[in-house]
């Protein structure tokens, strides 16, 4: 097996293009992209190296144990580089190939899935959840009533409006999880017993639909189990399992070979990222992915490499087409990429994981919507990230994408504003001069 050399000069920024281009598509042709913005200013050397030490001191001070990071403008990798070691416990070092669990980066491929089943014809964004779930017929809605006793019994309301697939998307189906809030409701979503058994999709679904929502549908973005049914309904509208859907729209056509609900080739396992042991999660029911499992969750279940997730993450920026095979309209990708609860929807924003005052949501995407205070960040940025700490932003103002894997769940958030604020100031839309 070839040795991904990581350290000092030579672990710098790989621009090596044939290298970078080989591990990314496996084709002698590379990522034939699209630009939107060819005269968008470019890294220099000296701020892809600032970039790499800033990841070089955080395996050195033993923040993380280590990541991989990709940054691809242009449809070509300015930077692929390779940190630390992929598992704390045996030293291998971390290496381009290594797989990561990318937790809620796979909201961003259950969402592309569902809305190339609009461009098919085969759903519509107004379509009610309850035409592909029948049990989401009988959905209500979760009242906490305070008495004079300072209980809080639950009273259950009908819906004012069915769940639609516009509403999973964009996570105001009033579906929540149970991991953060102290309501009855996200109390009723943190029961162990949600994800007791070796479940399907199918029996997944059918027990979110037995509970209460939180909010009435198109009411509150609220985080939630949305993606999860969403994945329900691909499958109910496509006649196939989630990933057997994905892997023949998506991950093949993609070359995306590495992207599954678990690693079954037991050949892999070693090239699996671990992280401390002081920082290890389990996120709403997912666990090792070494463990087959049947529930393909599409809000959280995916494994993936940085190589596949850009190849993803293209055919996004190139408006739906990479390599000249077509994924989604362009249409289509304008639309999921742009909010879609502004303030003329009257949608409140719960506080619990929402991307912030200068973001909105648009169809599976985090979308920025105003600069953050004192920068010239771009609009129109879409992004998300992952339980792990893993993370992706799309900037299509300068033609770029970036991908950070990492196994370190506590030090994500911090790291990505950190790489982000690096990236921009290298490209002049740091702090503002005025």
């Amino acid at each position: 097996m070839k040795r991904w050399r990581t350290d000092g000069k030579a672990g710098r920024c790989l621009v090596a293009a044939a290298l970078a281009l080989l591990f990314l598509g496996g084709s002698p042709h590379g990522v034939r992209a699209e630009p939107t913005a060819p005269d968008a200013p470019t890294f220099s050397r000296a701020a892809l190296d600032r970039i790499g030490d800033y990841v070089r001191n955080e395996v050195a001070t033993g923040k993380i144990p280590g990541a991989v990071l990709l940054i691809q403008q242009h449809g070509k990798p300015v930077c692929l580089e390779s940190f630390g070691v992929r598992d704390p416990a045996t030293g291998q070092p971390m290496t381009p190939d290594t797989i990561f669990q990318i937790y809620s980066m796979s909201k961003a491929v259950t969402s592309v899935a569902a809305m190339m089943l609009v461009d098919d014809g085969k759903l519509a964004l107004d379509d009610p959840v309850s035409k592909y779930i029948r049990a989401f017929a009988d959905a209500k809605v979760g009242v906490d009533l305070s008495d004079e006793a300072g209980q809080y019994p639950l009273k259950l309301e009908p819906l004012k409006r069915p769940i639609t697939i516009r509403d999973l998307l964009r996570h105001t189906s009033g579906i929540t999880y149970g991991f953060f809030g102290e309501t009855a409701v996200q109390k009723l979503y943190a029961n162990p017993q949600l994800y007791a058994g070796d479940f399907d999709n199918a029996e997944f679904a059918d027990r979110i639909a037995t509970l209460p929502l939180a909010d009435q549908p198109a009411t509150r973005w609220n985080y939630s189990h949305s993606t999860d049914v969403l994945g329900r309904v691909v499958e109910m509208a496509s006649g196939q399992t989630l990933f057997q859907f994905e892997k023949q729209r998506l991950f093949d056509p993609l070359g995306m070979s590495e992207t599954a609900y678990y690693v079954a080739d037991q050949v892999k396992w070693p090239r699996i990222a671990q992280p401390f042991p002081i920082d290890r999660l389990r996120v709403a029911g997912i666990k090792e992915p070494t463990v087959a499992r049947r529930w393909e969750s599409g809000g959280a279940g995916l494994v993936s490499t940085a190589g596949d997730y850009a190849r993803f993450l293209q055919m996004l920026l190139n408006g739906g087409k990479l390599d000249g095979k077509r994924y989604l309209k362009p249409e289509t990708v304008a639309l999921m990429t742009s909010d879609q609860i502004g303030p003329e929807t009257r949608i409140i924003h719960d506080p619990f994981y929402f991307p912030g005052p200068t973001s909105g949501f648009g169809l599976g995407f985090a979308v920025r919507t105003s600069p953050p205070p004192n920068t010239t960040w771009p609009l129109g940025e879409y992004r998300w990230d992952g339980a792990g700490g893993s993370f992706y932003f799309v900037d299509p103002k300068d033609d770029m994408l970036v991908v950070f894997m990492v196994q370190a769940p506590t030090q994500g958030g911090r790291i990505q504003l950190a790489l982000k604020t690096i990236m921009y100031e290298a490209l002049g839309k740091g702090l503002r001069k005025d």
